[in-house]
């Protein structure tokens, strides 16, 4: 045996344990139910990939988002791997914050992404993050409330129709609310529900020249709407729920009706998680009478690297592994078919086995194949997004509104009052930002 030969054994061995004590990835995500069944799942990823370790960061979703822009605008590199959404993707590229994502791998299949959801997370032709799950929104509803309501859901309702069922499906004393929206503030919070409400009353964030539109009559009709439905017959202290809470409500029973993302059908579906869940019905997103905009949303959950990481190998690694098609086969193993996470690959969408055990499959696929981000409004805008601004500002904008509306659920302001704070604050806002620009 040569001298290099025998230099070559320690040599590997120490590398191989140099690797296994330096590669701790730290991934920040949200504390959402696909997310947590990720972490379930890890025993999988471990015994694929000894070497990697990794540490969780949960946190609640306007938390998360606070702390990776703070982190990733100052170049913190507390964060390996992030959990950002299809607003953030495009803006971060463009400052070079993210690495671009290639080569994940022979078996990932990038071509297998659903158009729509890829297209949100490519710039200049580059993927700069993949999805784990996207949705759009619908319409979850209790089959036995409504029909004990003497009611039938229309193959498109309005938000008339949504008005008299939330009425009639209400019943206080036996803890059952006809309807449950989100009432936390933060723009992806009650501003990701309300900005689509809106785009279904007709209206918009922003005239063609930059001008907040919240003094506008489809302004005033979807607030006005909105707290009718949430203080007459939505669930007490409704200003501090959100998805995860309305979740909550709707999987114990006290839920009429629930307008919300489509990633929670599986949820409320599953006999393990849903007292309900043989009960449940789905619908389009309400359109205003006469319509034909359902306001659909379009948002994805997605992983992505900063530039900031030393370990990018280690990072690309595991987010490979996250959002492959054998990650959809191990969650299909593990928790059924019908528990995958949604909303990312054309495959899924062919899968009899899933369409078979998924009722709410075709009705997802058509809220986030017709979510029409480069134009959300009737009326003309400036700006892309769906139930977002897919401007840098808009993220502290839409927080700023999201708590005036929050308020004004809450009764500590009225409807007029929290529509002339939020054309206040916005065009203050805006008119610091340099808009129109």
């Amino acid at each position: 045996m040569t001298f290099r030969a025998l230099l070559g054994v320690p040599l590997v061995l120490a590398l191989a344990g140099t690797a296994s004590a330096e590669t701790t990835i730290t991934v920040a995500t949200v504390n959402n139910g696909d997310m947590i069944r990720m972490q379930r799942l890890m025993p999988d990823f471990y015994a694929k990939h000894p070497d990697i370790k990794v540490n969780w960061v949960t946190l609640e979703e306007n938390v998360l988002r606070q702390r990776v822009t703070t982190d990733i605008a100052s170049k913190g590199g507390q964060y390996d791997v992030l959990t950002i959404g299809n607003y953030e993707v495009p803006i971060w590229a463009k400052q070079n914050w993210l690495m671009p994502l290639d080569n994940l791998g022979a078996d990932y299949d990038q071509a297998d992404l659903l158009p729509q959801v890829a297209e949100g997370l490519t710039v200049d032709g580059k993927l700069y993050a993949v999805p784990f799950y996207a949705e759009s929104s619908m319409l979850m509803y209790r089959t036995d409330l409504l029909e004990k309501a003497g009611l039938k859901m229309p193959e498109n309702p309005d938000w008339a129709f949504i008005t008299e069922a939330a009425a009639k499906m209400t019943d206080k004393k036996d803890g059952v609310y006809g309807i449950c929206l989100r009432g936390k503030a933060g723009w992806g919070e009650n501003m990701a529900f309300i900005t689509s409400m809106n785009n279904s009353m007709g209206g918009r964030w922003f005239d063609m020249q930059w001008k907040p539109q919240f003094d506008s009559p489809e302004w005033k009709k979807t607030l006005e709407t909105y707290l009718e439905l949430m203080t007459k017959y939505g669930p007490p202290g409704a200003s501090s729920n959100g998805f995860n809470e309305n979740l909550a409500l709707f999987q114990t029973g006290k839920c009429g009706m629930w307008i919300d993302a489509t990633v929670a059908a599986s949820f409320i579906s599953d006999p393990k998680e849903s007292k309900v869940a043989d009960k449940v019905g789905f619908a389009p997103a309400p359109v205003r009478k006469g319509g034909e905009n359902h306001g659909n949303w379009l948002w994805s959950w997605n992983l992505a690297i900063p530039a900031t990481t030393s370990k990018a190998d280690a990072a690309k690694t595991f987010v490979a592994w996250a959002t492959s098609p054998a990650y959809t086969e191990l969650v299909a193993q593990k928790d059924g078919i019908a528990n995958v996470p949604p909303g990312t690959r054309t495959s899924l969408y062919k899968n009899p086995e899933y369409l078979k055990v998924a009722p709410f499959a075709k009705m997802t696929l058509t809220a986030i194949q017709s979510a029409n981000t480069q134009h959300p409004s009737d009326q003309d805008v400036p700006y892309t997004g769906g139930q977002f601004v897919a401007i840098p500002e808009f993220q502290a904008i839409g927080t700023a509104v999201g708590q005036q509306f929050s308020a004004a659920l809450a009764g500590r302001a009225s409807a007029a009052q929290a529509l002339g704070a939020a054309q206040a604050v916005t065009t203050r806002e805006m008119q610091r930002a340099g808009y129109p620009k």
